[in-house]
């Protein structure tokens, strides 16, 4: 996922994903703690993508209390 890919979506659509990547981060930490995460770059690759969720989501909330 990029940050152009983000940006042609809805806020309401932004803020769907960002609840469905952090539930991904949970059930991840919770693999880490008993031993069964098998892809561990997964986690960086959530936190990061959370991230950009994130910063779309206050761009497009400057960019509409600006108009």
């Amino acid at each position: 996922m990029n940050a152009h890919e983000l940006r042609d979506k809805t806020p309401d659509e932004l803020r769907e994903q960002l609840v469905q990547l952090k539930k991904e981060a949970f059930n991840l930490r919770f693999q880490a703690a008993t031993g069964q995460m098998e892809n561990t770059a997964r986690m960086r690759q959530v936190r990061r993508d959370v991230a950009r969720v994130k910063t779309v989501l206050n761009q497009k909330a400057a960019q509409a209390a600006a108009e």
